[in-house]
């Protein structure tokens, strides 16, 4: 589902969405299912769009929306489907060009032995007294065979190069697609699933090196007024904003994630708790320093503040146990006024006035 969609369908003309969706479908004879639900809410808040074009084009065919149909609609323009189809894609690209790299393998272990029989052979005669006239003959067919295997040689050399090439525009593709299946869509941060996969590798690096740790939660201040006073399309405004100011702050080797709703984890390399907890209240004041203002009407939404917690690993600590440990800080940031920094060794806090 793409980000503008989740947005229409968090705004305040949502069912009225859904009921056009709705009786589109049925006016169509399109079964309800959940794709072809989806796919006719983009065309609802989406008339103009490539994805409607189709269709239309297929119904004026005299067509019915098969389920295959809808597949291949949603493959080609719903996000999330697309996003499966290039790994479909480019898994089979990188099948095909394996099987012609093993037999272009195969091709140069036969040549290659076929030319060390023809040398095995010539060594065998050249033991026996022969004429000028089959030393000559020898003499051609060692010279016709190298010609031979020089050429086999160049083929599959320009094979091999051509099928490196596809392999590795391939792996580009399929990196892509894996950046964009670790990307949240709405505040372009890493999301909760490269998250998890971050730590878990910032852990086991910290074991090798002996090297600090420490982790932070961050939480937007009263997130459900935002949405319950201006609606969530203005909530997601704040998200975005929020995390602007992480991936500013966050820069390698630290690394800052949409952990889910209106929480962040920020995963801090080499630092200590006291350290990242003082890092972190520079990026809460920079969150509290400004006024927002509603982009679609110019009104004033007042300042965004956040709570964080702040954890230092202990020494051979899960990751889910670190986790633990910074939202419990997180939390007593919460209870004792919002808006600051708590380490969860308790050696820092940080307030200005509560939000």
């Amino acid at each position: 589902m793409s980000t503008d969609l989740r947005t229409r369908l968090r705004g305040p003309h949502a069912y009225d969405l859904a009921r056009a969706a709705m009786a589109e479908m049925q006016r169509l004879g399109v079964w309800p299912t959940p794709l072809n639900f989806e796919l006719w809410l983009q065309i609802t808040i989406d008339p103009d769009g490539p994805l409607n074009a189709e269709v239309e084009r297929i119904i004026q065919g005299g067509e019915t929306i098969t389920e295959a149909q809808s597949e291949e609609l949603a493959a080609k323009h719903l996000a999330r489907n697309r996003l499966a189809e290039e790994v479909r894609v480019a898994g089979d690209g990188l099948d095909l060009q394996l099987r012609q790299v093993q037999r272009v393998i195969e091709t140069a272990q036969t040549s290659s032995a076929q030319y060390g029989a023809t040398l095995a052979g010539a060594s065998e005669e050249l033991e026996h007294d022969l004429e000028p006239t089959e030393v000559k003959k020898l003499v051609e067919t060692l010279a016709d065979a190298t010609h031979q295997i020089r050429r086999r040689t160049d083929a599959l050399e320009t094979g091999l190069t051509a099928s490196n090439g596809e392999v590795v525009r391939l792996r580009a593709r399929l990196e892509a697609a894996q950046r964009e299946a670790m990307t949240d869509a709405l505040s372009n941060l890493p999301n909760r699933k490269a998250f998890d996969i971050a730590l878990t590798h910032a852990c086991e690096e910290a074991d090798e090196t002996g090297a600090p740790l420490a982790l932070a939660m961050v939480d937007i201040d009263l997130f459900k007024r935002f949405n319950d006073t201006w609606g969530h399309q203005t909530g997601d405004q704040v998200i975005r904003y929020v995390a602007s100011i992480l991936a500013r702050a966050a820069q390698e080797p630290f690394f800052a994630a949409r952990y889910g709703g209106e929480e962040f984890a920020v995963i801090l390399p080499g630092e200590t708790g006291a350290q990242a907890a003082a890092i972190l209240d520079t990026v809460r004041e920079e969150i509290g320093s400004r006024s927002l203002k509603r982009r679609s009407t110019d009104e004033d939404l007042g300042v965004v503040t956040v709570s964080t917690g702040v954890a230092q690993r202990g020494r051979k600590e899960l990751p889910a146990a670190l986790i633990e440990r910074a939202d419990a800080a997180l939390y007593a940031s919460k209870r004792n006024g919002r808006n600051r920094v708590t380490n969860a060794e308790g050696r820092f806090s940080s307030a200005s006035a509560a939000a």
